[in-house]
């Protein structure tokens, strides 16, 4: 296939802002029976950038809620880093969750992406300096309040409607799940599912409005510190490096 035809197809298929979007380059290369990196040499030749990308790295597609379960699948993929191939987190969003729900978990759970299909982006070479925060809030006792290791019970509760769906996702047993939750409830003083019998739509565990609001606050406030900390970082570690 005569790359200017295939080029000329790629000028007409690029986005309101003169680029080429990710996922149309996907889309060209099936087209035109050409691997990606092949379409990704030639916008490069061409100084057509790529915008958009599906695994969420930039761009302005969507998002929703990173999956637990998703994560999941991400895991043993990762490196020691917490970063995976392109290609290996296309397999399983095409596999299993979509690509709106890959890139939702990458973000939520701050895992890289490395050697990108198209060449968007290269692996970072050097030493690279990175602050790593973990936040909990715990009682006068020191008992834990609520924080990201016991609460991924809730949102795993939450995504599925069961306690025993929950707890087979984070690879612990049935008694183990729901003691993590009564500890919760205990130490919170809240009641955080409430639990209906039957097979109706509305029957199963869901969270309550407080946990959700428990939830949402706390991912708020990690969120808070983990920017305050980048932040401060940067002015007391890397203010006489260069930009």
């Amino acid at each position: 296939m005569d790359d200017k035809k295939i080029l000329s197809y790629m000028k007409e298929m690029l986005n309101s802002n003169e680029k080429l979007d990710c996922g149309t380059a996907f889309k060209i290369a099936k087209k035109f029976s050409k691997n990606i990196e092949e379409i990704g040499k030639l916008a490069n030749e061409n100084n057509i950038r790529i915008d958009n990308c599906e695994l969420g790295q930039f761009g302005h597609l969507d998002f929703e809620k990173g999956k637990i379960e998703v994560l999941k699948e991400l895991e043993p993929k990762l490196d020691h880093k917490r970063r995976i191939f392109c290609e290996e987190a296309r397999e399983i969003a095409q596999k299993s969750c979509g690509l709106k729900s890959m890139r939702s978990a990458l973000k939520a759970y701050k895992i890289d992406v490395k050697y990108c299909k198209l060449g968007c982006f290269k692996e970072k070479k050097g030493k690279q300096f990175v602050i790593r925060t973990k936040t909990w809030i715990e009682n006068s006792d020191g008992d834990l309040l609520f924080g990201k290791g016991k609460t991924e019970l809730l949102e795993l509760i939450g995504q599925t409607g069961s306690l025993l769906h929950a707890s087979k996702l984070m690879g612990i047993n049935y008694k183990k799940a729901w003691m993590h939750l009564q500890v919760l409830q205990k130490n919170s003083q809240e009641i955080l599912v409430s639990t209906k019998q039957g097979r109706s739509k509305e029957s199963g565990t869901k969270l309550t409005p407080k946990a959700i609001e428990l939830m949402e606050n706390f991912a708020i406030l990690q969120k808070d510190i983990e920017e305050y900390a980048n932040k401060r970082f940067k002015e007391l570690f890397l203010k006489y490096k260069k930009n």
